[in-house]
């Protein structure tokens, strides 16, 4: 078994279950505009990309012209603002988890598609407490994911090379990201896509329970 030195989490669908919040948020911008809204597990499928590609998505295809995403942008962030906290919470066994990482002296960091102020406030809600390297969501001038600007900014902060690191996400682009990288991947199945989307982009590990990651390090 390889050793790993680091780990590098996706947010969204990975270590926190965003999507109630994200849901009710985008579906409350679509009642204003007179648009339908859609279920928890259709938003599922659209998180992932950056506000403003959720935004998109979500608007009836007729009506993805730029003025309107944009106002269904600045509405959208007026109205997380508010509810970002409210029913976010940690999935099952990431708290124990990330406690038993910091205890064995392995590095983590996060790196997410979502915006950084909104990714550090959640990061310092629920894990102030835990050591994180960095903490990276959306920054302007840094490629989002899968590009691997950032996983790889991320190695440099923990003085480690990016096979020594773990990247770890539930999404095609979370694999992708960690593939660019050269990373060897592992693929959650409690996030927000199933694991035929993790297998058929390359993820070197699949785990069902935030636990099994200790038996990969």
């Amino acid at each position: 078994m390889k050793k790993y030195k680091g780990i590098i989490f996706d947010l969204d669908g990975t270590l926190l279950n965003t999507v109630y919040d994200l849901a009710d948020s985008v579906n409350e911008v679509l009642e204003q505009f007179g648009f339908p809204g859609h279920s928890e597990e259709e938003y599922k499928m659209k998180i992932g990309h950056g506000f403003r590609n959720l935004i998109e998505v979500s608007l009836p295809k007729e009506h993805r012209d730029n003025e309107t995403i944009e106002k269904g942008l600045a509405s959208f962030v007026e109205i997380y603002d508010q509810k970002y906290k409210d029913r976010t919470v940690p999935y099952d066994g990431i708290p124990e988890l990330m406690e038993e990482l910091s205890n064995r002296g392995i590095s983590f960091a996060v790196n997410s598609n979502k915006r950084t102020d909104y990714t550090n406030a959640l990061v310092d809600k629920f894990f102030s407490h835990l050591p994180f390297i960095a903490v990276f969501g959306e920054r302007e001038g840094v490629p989002k994911k899968p590009d691997p600007a950032s996983a790889l900014e991320i190695t440099e902060m923990m003085k480690l090379r990016p096979e020594e690191v773990l990247y770890i996400g539930d999404s095609k682009t979370d694999m992708l990201t960690g593939k660019n990288a050269g990373m060897d991947t592992i693929g959650v199945t409690w996030g927000f896509r199933d694991k035929q989307e993790l297998q058929s982009n390359g993820a070197v590990y699949i785990v069902d329970r935030p636990e099994e990651i200790l038996d990969i390090l």
